[in-house]
């Protein structure tokens, strides 16, 4: 069993290096698009003539980043929350920098974690603006210098709002960013008023720029997503993968009229939630070179002169905390992706958050809902036990007879079935009982896997961070010590070959154990050292059974 699992672990990291979708992780996409497939946007910046008033336009300006001569006359501005510190570029009022003072670099732990950010090694914006002009005409875009307009940068109360403004192509544009305290969700608002003397039909696009580098927290043993994400009541949670997006291969829901679009990453997301009940399309594109877009786009409707609207939307930035994006919009706690086990692993998670609330300590948390696991299970772990015991007595009766018929199979095949008739074992009963559990333990496995509340919560001792690797490797070793005396409890394979594989067996995965998160291992220690009592238990009460037979 564990040979086979190693080996299908293998094929689904070859299968994911190659760009297709995990076998832990929702399948591939497959939807039936009512628009046609989108290729890469062209290559100059040109905007395109505003579509019908009726449907929003399904494409936006050219996402270049360099405007060289609005980026020379821009200004940065920096705002902080206590759980927030923003930059913004006056070109195109965008979101340039995202720091989570709460949450410690990977690189560097005296230094905040960096979300967004424009620098040289990388880019991840949040921008939005507005298309639909006249032809030979735009409106402000990303790349439209705006000014900022709003008295203060400072927090007074528990809200601040930054308004930014910008007039082109006959539209004035008002875009206001309210920031909240201890809170990730930022509300955008968008004043679009008619300055000209002709009605407009504009359209305002909510966009997030990213590179498609992985994140430093990645992993060689093991892969979690990053990308582009669209959901939609329709087609609910969909992951789009880079390489799809370089092949033009990329199925999501293109209209609708509800959800959200997204990036994530592990244990990080941000995400634009358009205003609700309005048509707009979605795009996905490859911008240029390792640089790719996600952003959807709605019709504010028709504008006669003088008239205004304002249309509001919801960005979030920071990270991913299932409670406060459940809150904020339906599906958006999806980005903490555990694929086909979800429906196991989200009550799993809830009983995890419960724990911490009583225990304080997510590594405690952890090691009890580990020994919760185990009770439930005990019954069926008790049965595999059980057999296992019986096969265990059995070995040395089943070595003679492999010496007896030597390399006849049949006649060796034939009196080890008589064999467990006559002792009433069942060779598969210590397998079945085990495969039922796998599930439960794979959900777990990606509960502890994604919960960004592992990132920087410290344990015990020397274990201060349950979501990097143990520094001591203490828990590894610990690992492959109760791994080695589970094999000496089970039955010894009467072939001489597959014994030397399975005293190799802890040698292995604890060497790949080096490597995971402290938190994950340390649910396998715990799992491990449970299963061993349970399993001495029933041993001793077999042997005890057995002796009292014999009398």
């Amino acid at each position: 069993m564990i040979l086979s699992f190693s080996l299908l672990l293998l094929w689904n990291n070859w299968q994911v290096y190659n760009g297709k979708p995990s076998l832990f992780g929702a399948p591939a996409q497959t939807t039936e698009e009512s628009a046609p497939a989108q290729t890469a946007a062209p290559s100059d910046n040109s905007i395109p003539s505003a579509a019908p008033v009726s449907t929003p336009p399904t494409s936006a300006p050219e996402l270049s980043q360099s405007a060289p001569a609005a980026t020379e006359a821009s200004e940065k501005i920096t705002v902080a929350s206590d759980v927030l510190k923003l930059t913004f570029d006056t070109q195109g009022a965008q979101i340039v920098r995202a720091e989570l003072p709460k949450f410690a670099s990977e690189d560097n732990k005296d230094q905040p974690m960096v979300l967004l950010d424009n620098s040289a090694t990388s880019v991840y914006l949040a921008q939005t603006g507005i298309v639909g002009a006249p032809q030979g005409q735009s409106f402000p875009t990303h790349l439209t210098p705006f000014r900022l307009i709003s008295p203060s940068t400072e927090f007074t109360d528990d809200t601040l709002d930054l308004a930014f403004e910008a007039q082109a192509g006959g539209l004035r544009v008002v875009k206001t960013y309210t920031l909240h305290r201890n809170r990730y969700d930022i509300t955008v608002r968008h004043e679009l008023q008619n300055t000209g003397d002709t009605a407009l039909s504009p359209a305002l696009y909510l966009q997030l720029t990213r590179d498609g580098h992985d994140p430093s927290s990645g992993s060689y043993f093991y892969k979690t997503f990053t990308g582009p994400v669209v959901y939609s009541e329709q087609d609910r949670f969909q992951k789009v993968a880079f390489s799809d997006v370089d092949k033009n291969k990329a199925s999501y829901i293109r209209q609708t009229s509800d959800g959200w679009i997204g990036m994530v990453q592990h244990y990080f997301a941000s995400a634009w939630i358009p205003t609700q009940g309005v048509q707009r399309n979605n795009e996905i594109l490859r911008i240029s070179d390792n640089l790719y877009a996600v952003r959807a786009i709605e019709s504010a409707g028709s504008l006669a002169p003088g008239a205004s609207t304002t249309l509001t939307s919801n960005l979030w930035v920071g990270p991913q905390d299932q409670k406060a994006m459940s809150e904020l919009a339906p599906g958006l706690e999806l980005v903490v992706d555990y694929g086909w086990l979800t429906i196991i692993s989200k009550p799993l998670f809830k009983l995890l958050t419960w724990l911490h609330s009583l225990l304080g300590n997510w590594g405690w948390a952890i090691v009890v809902l580990t020994l919760l696991i185990k009770a439930v299970f005990y019954p069926l772990s008790a049965a595999s036990y059980r057999s296992m015991a019986k096969m265990k007595q059995v070995t040395p009766r089943m070595q003679a007879l492999r010496e007896k018929f030597g390399d006849d199979k049949a006649k060796l095949n034939q009196a080890m079935m008589e064999m467990y008739r006559t002792e009433k074992i069942n060779p598969l009963g210590g397998c079945l009982p085990m495969v039922v559990q796998i599930p439960v333990f794979i959900a777990l496995y990606w509960v502890l896997l994604g919960s960004v509340e592992m990132r920087g919560a410290p344990w015990i001792l020397w274990v201060q961070d349950l979501s990097v690797r143990d520094p001591w490797f203490i828990l590894p070793a610990i690992m492959m010590a109760t791994m080695f005396l589970q094999i000496k409890l089970n039955p010894t394979p009467p072939d001489p070959m597959q014994a030397r594989i399975m005293m190799m067996m802890p040698l292995i995965f604890g060497g790949m154990m080096f490597f995971f998160p402290a938190g994950l291992v340390l649910y396998w220690c715990v799992n491990n050292a449970v299963s061993i009592a349970q399993q001495r238990y029933i041993m001793k009460k077999l042997d005890k059974e057995t002796a009292a037979a014999a009398r």
